[in-house]
């Protein structure tokens, strides 16, 4: 199988191409320059030259392989309806990569919220709402000779394989325990996001590219932990004997910005992937967040 990959220099992308290489692919990915794409060819990864702003490029590419994983910007319509349209009609694979801030909230720490699975309705907050119309019209393009489907991942973690082996919020946290020398978190710190290791994402591509049916959504999780369960692992791997204090939502939005503090951070996101458990029998086994904070890739 050939296999493009938009965000191939990134933490999920770079993961999956690792695998798809390693169980014998062809793999190409989009990356920006030359010198990363000479990284890229080491790796085993055809590089694609350009970024999601050359849509006729990217359309390209996603109609030389057979199946199209965007692991870039989750948001960027132009760019999917661009290798969407490349697509119509060939019955090829085109799996796109969205988030559980689809079902966040605006709890600033608080513990609220309802637990989602794949069909349960969805009623995004504004910053979220474009992304759930480009997972709809993704799930559409079913209908037109498309295999669309679209994977949303929780909170990831985990050391990735490929060319940026990092995650975003464990290593955020991380950053400002280290900073001020205690764990932290948003008011309270009650709110919680299901979680899931990268190792057994990447076990969800693939099994999803294997037996998948066109138009099928998955949430991608393994368990759950709020934010002050975390702060308090953190504290404990860096030394802090599990201290942990409130930071105010000003305060976080100034450090991550208002979508990181109060969408991410700050919000509940419980999720349970029983799709990807019962239809595609995805049975993730990877170490529990705080264990993986305590014992594995995050331990100084």
């Amino acid at each position: 199988m050939k296999v493009f990959i938009t965000g191939v220099t990134g933490y999920i992308g770079g993961s999956l191409a690792a695998r798809l290489v390693e169980s014998g692919m062809t793999v190409s990915g989009l990356v920006r320059d030359e010198a990363r794409a000479a990284e890229l060819a080491r790796r085993g990864v055809v590089p694609v030259v350009g970024d999601l702003a050359d849509t006729t490029r990217v359309a390209h590419a996603a109609l030389a392989a057979d199946a199209t994983i965007n692991a870039a910007n989750s948001d960027d319509r132009g760019v999917v309806d661009a290798m969407l349209s490349a697509l119509r009609g060939t019955g090829k694979t085109f799996v796109q990569s969205s988030g559980t801030s689809i079902v966040a909230d605006l709890a600033d720490g608080e513990h609220e919220g309802p637990v989602y699975d794949e069909t349960t309705p969805v009623q995004p907050l504004p910053l979220r709402a474009g992304r759930v119309q480009l997972n709809d019209a993704v799930l559409a393009a079913s209908s037109d000779g498309v295999r669309s489907l679209v994977i949303c991942p929780s909170l990831i973690y985990g050391r990735g394989r490929g060319m940026n082996p990092h995650s975003i919020q464990v290593p955020w946290m991380i950053a400002e325990a280290r900073k001020h020398r205690v764990g932290r978190h948003i008011g309270p710190g009650l709110n919680v996001w299901s979680n899931v290791h990268i190792d057994d994402l990447v076990d969800l591509y693939v099994a999803a590219l294997a037996k998948a049916p066109a138009g099928a959504f998955y949430f991608a999780e393994n368990g759950e932990s709020s934010m002050r369960d975390l702060a308090a692992a953190v504290s404990r791997m860096l030394g802090f004997e599990g201290r942990t204090e409130p930071m105010t939502v000003a305060e976080a939005v100034e450090i991550w910005g208002e979508g990181g503090a109060r969408y991410t951070m700050g919000s509940n996101s419980r999720v349970r992937a029983k799709r990807a458990r019962e239809e595609l029998g995805w049975s993730p086994t990877g170490p529990s967040l705080q264990q993986e904070v305590e014992e594995g890739e995050y331990r100084v």
